[in-house]
Parts: C-alpha cells; sequence; structure tokens
C-alpha cells in the first residue's frame, strides 16, 4: 500500500514541480554550474543507492555529512533551497525508481559507521529510506547517530497509512529541518 502511495504521489509530485525543477536547474548553472548533486547512500538492507539533489554547495565541497560541512561551502544560492527544502525534490525520483520512500529513516552515507551499527541493531534498515519522517519533524539530525536510530525504530514500531500521511503533511506545512550545517 505504501509503495502505490509512492508512486503515485512522486508522479504527482514530479509532475506538479516539473515547471519549478525547469527554473531551479538553469538557477544553479547559474549558481555552481552543476545543479544535480549525486551521492551513494545506504538503503533497504544497507544496498548502496544513488541519492540526487539540487546542489546547494560548492563543486569541490568534500562528501561529508552535512552536520561535519563548513558554512561557508554552502552557495547564496544553496542557502535558500535548503531553508525551503527544494533541494530534496529530486528524491522524487529515486522514490519511483524504488530506491527511497516518500516517509522514512534519512539514507545516511556509507562510512557514517556509528549511525550504520546503531540502525542495524535495530533493524531501521529494514525498511526503504525516506525524504521525511519522524526524525525529521524532530529535528534529530545525524549528529546524534543513537538518539537518531532510536528515533527511527519508535517511527517503524508505530508506522501506519495515516503516519505515512501525517509525515508527509507536517513536512508540507514545514515542520522540521533535517541535517544542519554547524557554525563552527
Amino acid at each position: 500500500m505504501i509503495r502505490f502511495f509512492d508512486l503515485l504521489l512522486g508522479s504527482i509530485g514530479l509532475l506538479l514541480f516539473a515547471p519549478l525543477f525547469f527554473v531551479l536547474i538553469i538557477l544553479g548553472f547559474l549558481d555552481t554550474g552543476a545543479p544535480l548533486f549525486r551521492q551513494p547512500r545506504l538503503g533497504l538492507h544497507q544496498k548502496t543507492f544513488t541519492l540526487f539533489k539540487f546542489r546547494t554547495m560548492k563543486i569541490d565541497t568534500a562528501s561529508l555529512p552535512t552536520h561535519l560541512a563548513a558554512p561557508e561551502a554552502v552557495t547564496a544560492f544553496g542557502r535558500i533551497l535548503r531553508k525551503t527544502k527544494l533541494d530534496e525534490l529530486p528524491q522524487l525520483w529515486n522514490v519511483l525508481k524504488g530506491d527511497m520512500s516518500l516517509v522514512g529513516p534519512r539514507p545516511c552515507l556509507p562510512g557514517q559507521r556509528s549511525l550504520i551499527e546503531a540502525r542495524k541493531k535495530l533493524g531501521v534498515f529494514s525498511v526503504r529510506p525516506g525524504i521525511t519522517g519522524l526524525a525529521q519533524i524532530r529535528d534529530i539530525d545525524m549528529s546524534r547517530p543513537e538518539l537518531l536510530a532510536k528515533t527511527d525504530a519508535e517511527m517503524l514500531v508505530s508506522f501506519s497509512i495515516i503516519q505515512y500521511f501525517k509525515y508527509i503533511f507536517l513536512t508540507l506545512l514545514g515542520k522540521g529541518s533535517g541535517d544542519q550545517i554547524r557554525e563552527k
């Protein structure tokens, strides 16, 4: 049932936001010359997949968890994308491909060992990762791996179609912030 809604809502989202995608790609070219960002992430059963986002950082920025990135690596346009969460829109393609769901634990980088171990212990890799979820709504980012894994597991225990739509609705209303760049 969840996969059906992922496909339906993901398709609708891509169609509705197609004009915005076009504008953001043009602005991204003007900002960095490369508007799309691809990064390996861990998904269902720890399978690696390529996550797509709009680029928010300079091209030469190291591939690190967001909370470890330098604030000056984010471009002015990138700040706007992050604040509005528009940088996440290309992940609708990941949803259609089956790499992700609209709702689930945020996919981590293959090198985030403490988060991976904590999630393995709690069975979090048994579901597709998502664009949003309970941890995002509660503003818990990847800088706190144990709490993040615990919150992900909590979401899975009580997960239902009602929760699925609740997390989407809260995200669309602007609740939560996801991973934040820490000021040094």
